[in-house]
């Protein structure tokens, strides 16, 4: 199919002047501007393969915020927002738009929030072609029609091949990722990894819906049932977000950000999955395996001489990917929006395997878990780590969210109550013993846990069918159906109760040390949410 838009644009009044402007390409012709260029390989099953370069995942130390008048006040400046002169930016920006002047650029228009009411009109300007077609899988697809009159809000600039110089351009290094809410411009340079052109828009979102919307934005997947009934699943990477939520069962919403509105609707912030596929295979995750064809991209895998994709292979990156457009996926919401959330999920990967498979949380338990956005490391991750390393990333996103963590926890809370939500923490992670010892827990179990809750077949009993674990505090079920029910007590899945609990202590005791940052803003109930026993 080839590019029907006749639409001429001019880059001028931002400064990118003398360019070839390739506007609104279609997926098959980026893809094989990609091939032609010697930047990308078509595989056998009909995708595109790339390498992002020099980094294979995000770079948080690099990601800036303008502080002005529109963000002085509001932003929680910390070590994940860190605050970028307003000169700089400036500065910076001539270079990077004199960089992209009388080269071949790529143009898109595009929209993000699939509820009209808060839909915000996006331009992605790309100096290459794949980065474009990214931005094609993963934003909102306006029609034709609004093409023709269409005017962008925010513009996302990405030259990965610019460089900056650190000293002289104010950033850590030669990559840089730096939000200006004045100026309504997300530009990234120095950087190929696709997700920082996603996560660029998630951030401006998360302070944009809260600050002038009244909507909370969430970084999580969510499905519908057949009933109407809306689930959520937060989780950070390598929990199971994307996979759990991917079910055939249910219309899949979204597998990444979304937004709660104050009429208690779940509305999908964008247009496409960006899925992990380390050890992807048919047989376990059909849908997203299904979905990689023609049209999608793949990050950073390798492929032999035939295009063959080895999804095990990690010589590149644990952190391989897939992005494509959300109708690669067969059952899905149209539009991307869902009402009357019922059940939330906060998945984590606990490789201390001490947390039980599924527990459910009260009001104040979930507040608390949901400011502390815990998951685990595991041994070959990361350089010098050889053992389990709690992990905590506050609202389970913490490098997107540029307010303090305790509003959005509080907007959480209030929408939880006011909607009358199950909130259930799901241990994807280990059972049995920790990472090493124990094994992961099956995923047809977790699966079957999750089907059970929103079925009504667990969430249904009452607290005489669940047991209060003794250091964490949360209702665990005493049965589940299709699960064994030895499963559902790591204590007796460990053997060994007193290894169990000096391990179980290691991890809540994480849990408080995480916590003291935020106790002088958290009220008396969300801090008894937490873990209660002292190992002495």
């Amino acid at each position: 199919m080839l590019n029907t838009i006749t639409k001429s644009i001019s880059l001028n009044h931002l400064g990118i002047k003398n360019s070839k402007i390739c506007y609104q390409l279609t997926p098959n012709e980026l893809h094989s501007e990609t091939i032609q260029k010697g930047q990308g390989l078509e595989t056998v099953l009909g995708a595109l393969a790339v390498n992002t370069g020099e980094f294979t995942g995000r770079s948080p130390l690099d990601r800036f915020i303008v502080k002005d008048v529109e963000t002085r006040d509001e932003v929680w400046w910390s070590n994940i927002n860190l605050p970028f002169e307003e000169e700089k930016f400036d500065k910076l920006y001539q270079k990077v738009v004199g960089y992209l002047s009388e080269k071949e650029i790529y143009v898109r228009d595009s929209y993000v929030c699939a509820d009209q009411n808060y839909r915000l009109n996006l331009r992605v300007i790309t100096e290459n072609p794949w980065c474009n077609m990214f931005a094609y899988n993963m934003f909102l697809r306006p029609t034709e029609n609004e093409l023709k009159d269409f005017s962008a809000e925010w513009t996302l600039i990405n030259a990965p091949e610019f460089m900056a110089d650190a000293k002289v351009d104010g950033t850590r290094q030669h990559n840089f990722v730096i939000l200006n809410f004045s100026k309504k411009i997300i530009l990234i340079g120095g950087t190929g990894y696709t997700g920082e052109i996603k996560k660029g828009i998630f951030s401006a979102l998360n302070f944009i819906l809260p600050v002038y919307k009244n909507t909370l934005p969430m970084h999580c997947s969510a499905n519908v049932g057949k009933d109407g009934d809306t689930a959520i699943f937060f989780g950070l990477s390598g929990t199971g977000k994307t996979t759990l939520s991917t079910d055939p069962n249910r219309s899949l919403i979204g597998d990444d950000e979304h937004g709660w509105t104050s009429e208690n609707t779940i509305f999908n912030f964008e247009g496409g999955c960006y899925a992990k596929v380390i050890n992807l295979s048919q047989e376990h995750e059909p849908e997203i395996f299904g979905a990689i064809k023609k049209g999608a991209i793949l990050e950073n895998v390798i492929i032999d001489e035939k295009g063959v994709v080895d999804f095990s292979d990690t010589s590149i990156t644990e952190n391989t990917r897939v992005s494509y457009p959300i109708y690669h996926i067969e059952n899905i919401q149209k539009p991307s929006i869902g009402k009357n959330p019922k059940n939330i999920f906060f998945l984590t990967a606990d490789a201390f395997g001490v947390l039980p498979p599924i527990s459910k949380l009260t009001p104040a338990q979930a507040a608390y878990h949901f400011i502390s956005g815990y998951t685990a490391k595991v041994a070959g991750t990361e350089a010098g780590i050889t053992e389990p390393m709690p992990s905590f990333s506050a609202c389970f996103g913490a490098p997107f969210m540029p307010l303090h963590p305790t509003r959005y926890a509080e907007m959480l809370s209030k929408k939880m109550k006011d909607a009358g939500v199950n909130v259930w923490l799901v241990n994807t992670g280990w059972s049995g013993g920790k990472y090493g010892v124990g094994k992961r827990m099956p995923l047809k179990y977790t699966r079957a846990m999750i089907t059970a809750v929103l079925n009504g077949s667990l969430s249904e009993y009452t607290y005489e069918d669940y047991h209060i674990h003794s250091v964490f505090g949360v209702a665990q079920p005493r049965s589940c159906p299709s699960v064994p029910t030895e499963l559902l007590s790591p204590r007796t899945t460990w053997n060994d109760d007193k290894a169990y609990y000096e391990t179980a202590f290691i991890l809540a005791n994480a849990f408080r040390k995480n916590f003291k940052q935020y106790e002088e803003f958290a009220s008396e109930e969300i801090r008894r949410g937490g873990p209660q026993r002292y190992a002495f």
